[in-house]
Formats: C-alpha cells, structure tokens, sequence
C-alpha cells in the first residue's frame, strides 16, 4: 500500500504542477521585475536561498492570510530572518497562506500566499542568479489553476504558529 491513513488534502494539489520550473523577467520604467513559478517545495526552498543575496540588514512585512495579522520590522538581522524562513519552510510549503517579503532600498524578494515568488529590483542582476539556480526563462509562465482568496485558506494551527513565533523572533511589531 502506497498511502498509509489519511492524505492532507492540501498537500497535493499544491505541491505538484505541470511544467518546469520557470519565470518571466521584464523591465519596467524604474525597475525590473521577476515572477517565478515551481512546485512548493521548490518554490519555498528558492525564497530562502534567494534572500541569502541581499544586504545585512533587511525590511521585513509577514501577512497571514487565515488570521489578518500583520507584522513589520526594519533593518532586521538578515541571517536572522534567513533562519526564521528555514524554520518554516514545511509548513509553509504544506499549507501556504502566508506573505512573507523581503526587501532592502534595492531589491524586495516577496513569497505571496499561494506560494509564487516576486521579485522586484533596480538592477538585473537577478536575471543571471535565477538563471543559475536551474530555472528557465520563459516569455509567459501558466498561471496556477487555484488562487484562494485569504478567507479560504484551509486551517492551518501549526503554520499559524510559526509565522507568530518567527514573527517574535525577529521583533517585528504588529500592524
């Protein structure tokens, strides 16, 4: 037997897509933009590689979806707020449901709740570290079948949980 007990019913839809991972890079007037798209795992493990490119001290805003909490903290300890990403990396690729974005007067790096990645930048240099993260650069990427809207997310305690006590690690103040 394959499966023992119960599936999460979440878990699966949300984990697997069709096609490979991509993303779309444009310029706008003031800067350039990229959007990316991969299974959850994936998706939340490259949003804690990728933060690992920005400066020292970082702005920090977490919104979650199911309780409307917000949080935000300025010129926060980056390998901090790396070491809070890396604490919830399972629940959050379980259950998603959360913003979490990261950001300095150059970049911002955002996980939006259905677990896509943007970034947003007045350089191109993110061009060059995705392309040698393994993604491929495509014209338009296939937009995911399910988007909830915030009061839609299915419970989720233990994910709820860890983005209040990362958010009490960090010292970042509620909104």
């Amino acid at each position: 037997m394959f499966f023992r007990g119960r599936q999460p019913e979440t878990s699966i839809w949300r984990r697997f897509r069709a096609g490979a991972d991509g993303f779309t890079f444009i310029k706008e007037e003031d800067y350039y933009a990229a959007h990316i798209v991969a299974n959850a795992e994936r998706i939340v493990d490259l949003f804690h590689v990728l933060t690992s490119h920005l400066p020292p001290a970082v702005d920090v805003s977490i919104t979650d979806a199911r309780t409307k909490r917000v949080w935000k903290g300025e010129n926060v300890a980056l390998p901090d707020v790396r070491e809070a990403i890396a604490r919830m990396k399972v629940p959050l690729a379980a259950s998603g449901g959360v913003e979490f974005a990261v950001y300095s007067p150059e970049d911002q790096i955002t996980l939006n709740p259905q677990l896509e990645l943007f970034i947003y930048a007045r350089t191109d240099r993110w061009l060059y570290i995705l392309q040698g993260k393994g993604l491929q650069e495509e014209r338009a990427l296939r937009s995911k079948s399910w988007k909830f809207r915030s009061s839609e997310f299915p419970p989720a305690p233990e994910l709820v949980d860890a983005v209040a006590t990362a958010a009490g690690r960090l010292g970042l103040t509620p909104e």
